[in-house]
């Protein structure tokens, strides 16, 4: 379908297999968006004859939980497979096509995750069982999917008497999951690959540091790698979370500003934004332990920090890679202000029939790189 790019297509209930060549055939266009944190989404465009089977396939299945139609999207990129998409369809839309005798039928859904928010397990007990090892025990009713738990022990464990108190889950899966990771200052998303049909449940801190991958660049004549790249500076967004903690020993109300730094949050400017205002990071901290509220906090304000946002569109045979979201990318020749390390946010894979183009979002926060040049 694509050169230097090949897609691969796998659907079927619970257990995909590859798409027949009917499907491959009547496919037009791909759309896959992935978040850094919380769901990614995906959409299949066909055009079909009013009377191909694939539309009684999709009827069947499309917009119902049982049976489940498990979609997975694989480009293979100079040699290099990449798993875009390991979702679940949620609906279809049919739409006139190019003539009376076609139609256009369009095949959305979502990622795995989707599957943790079907069933409500309220009134589940987890006795003498920490965070880490309830978001474990929820994680390992989906390993049948091929679903990998990756989870990271936080600094603040903290193991329940039973004598005293027994956590009970209070929602769907994914809600609660989400819950234990906001009371730490985690992040919880479900990422595909690295094969088809294998996915890693990450729950953990957001990392924002690692190897970059090459530059995108613009203004620079061959070189340029992207076709559009604009920045925009809000220094509105920025705010000091403020931790208000109240101290029973010295019945002394306590009034902690969070810096956005962190190990896994560096600077990437040199610049930072000046904060506008203090921000309350939740009214029910005071019922939390300081530690358990500074940690909260700062992954608060490493959000609050993210004052410079970038935005563009770039031919994946150009730039010679696939760009991923969830991890850092350089840019050149936007100026001074602009130049440096990123975090990507976002990334909209565009396919189409020999094309191949994304649109991303970057974050930053500060103007002016931290690096003297951004690597290439």
């Amino acid at each position: 379908m694509l050169s230097p790019a090949t897609l691969q297509l796998y659907i079927g209930p619970l257990v995909p297999i590859p798409a027949p060549r009917l499907v491959i055939e009547a496919l037009t266009d791909v759309t896959v968006t992935v978040n850094d944190v919380g769901q990614s989404g995906f959409e299949l465009s066909f055009i079909l004859g009013t009377k191909s089977p694939l539309h009684t396939l999709f009827l069947l299945t499309g917009g119902s939980s049982i049976p489940i139609l498990r979609v997975v999207i694989v480009v293979i990129f100079n040699g290099k497979p990449e798993v875009l998409m390991d979702g679940i369809v949620t609906k279809h839309q049919i739409s006139p096509g190019r003539d009376a005798g076609h139609a256009k039928l369009s095949v959305i859904g979502e990622d795995l995750s989707l599957l943790m928010d079907k069933i409500n397990f309220s009134g589940f007990p987890f006795p003498a069982v920490p965070a880490e090892g309830r978001v474990l025990l929820m994680l390992l009713k989906y390993a049948a999917l091929g679903i990998v738990p990756l989870v990271i022990p936080s600094i603040l464990i903290d193991v329940p008497i039973p004598a005293s108190r027994i956590p009970f889950q209070q929602s769907t899966d994914l809600k609660y999951i989400q819950e234990l990771a906001d009371d730490v200052g985690y992040v919880f998303y479900v990422e595909p690959g690295p094969t088809p049909g294998v996915n890693i449940a990450y729950w953990g801190p957001q990392i924002k540091v690692g190897v970059p991958q090459p530059a995108l660049n613009i203004n620079m004549d061959a070189h340029t790698n992207v076709d559009s790249l604009s920045f925009s500076f809000d220094n509105n967004l920025n705010a000091i979370p403020t931790v208000y903690y109240y101290d029973e020993i010295t019945k002394v109300p306590l009034v902690i500003p969070i810096p956005p730094i962190t190990p896994l949050n560096p600077p990437l400017g040199l610049m930072p934004p000046i904060p506008t205002r203090l921000e309350p990071v939740n009214d029910e901290l005071s019922k939390f332990s300081l530690p358990k509220a500074i940690m909260i906090g700062i992954a608060q304000a490493a959000k609050w920090a993210e004052a410079v946002t970038g935005r563009g569109d770039l031919d994946v045979a150009r730039y010679g890679r696939i760009l991923k979201a969830r991890q850092l990318v350089g840019v050149r020749g936007a100026g001074t202000a602009y130049d440096g390390l990123y975090y990507v946010k976002s990334v909209t894979h565009k396919i189409k029939p020999g094309e191949y183009k994304q649109s991303f979002e970057l974050s930053r926060n500060g103007l002016i790189s931290t690096l003297p040049q951004a690597p290439a």
